[in-house]
């Protein structure tokens, strides 16, 4: 018999917390893991986060913003202990899975997981859309309206086509000097 992989059931699992204690969650389980001596078993805890962009009085402000809310991912294998120690840590209500047994988050949906919050640049938060009709609410062109016509979430900034002496002109914008329609 040769020996076992001790990585072969290793997986990340996504487990399910109440709403708002993710961060919670994630801090007692790394404690829980420490003091019980699971090292061996549980390997990472995350909340994935992405940085965002989002304006405050006019300033832009950097957020981190949750990609899962209500979840945790935790990097371990599978035992009754392991599965143990995280189903009975605080505000977690399960694993997410078939009854009780946790199905492992592919290799594919984790690297999707990885790539976003691996990227440094925050984006602005947008709530516009191409073919959204805009009414622009500060700048020269204020009270104009019209059409978007692309939107950069790397600057926070749209275009939107506007009509200027009988003539379509696209105006580019901070997302904060627009509103929708």
């Amino acid at each position: 018999m040769g020996k076992q992989d001790p990585n072969a059931g290793r997986n990340w699992y996504v487990v399910h917390t109440y709403s708002g204690y993710e961060d919670a969650v994630c801090e007692s389980l790394k404690q829980r893991i420490e003091s019980l001596g699971m090292q061996d078993n549980i390997f990472d805890v995350q909340v994935p986060k992405e940085k965002q962009l989002t304006f405050k009085k006019g300033e832009p402000i950097e957020e981190e913003k949750k990609l899962f809310p209500g979840y945790v991912l935790v990097d371990m294998n599978v035992t009754d202990d392991s599965w143990y120690l995280v189903r009975n840590t605080p505000n977690v209500t399960g694993f997410v899975g078939s009854g009780n047994i946790p199905v492992p988050v592919s290799p594919d949906e984790y690297g999707v997981i990885e790539r976003r919050v691996g990227e440094q640049e925050a984006k602005f938060k947008s709530d516009f859309q191409i073919g959204d009709l805009v009414v622009i609410v500060d700048g020269p062109f204020k009270n104009y309206e019209g059409a978007v016509n692309s939107v950069d979430v790397n600057k926070g900034k749209i275009t939107v086509m506007v009509l200027i002496f009988d003539r379509e002109t696209p105006v580019e914008l901070d997302f904060t000097q627009a509103q929708k329609k």
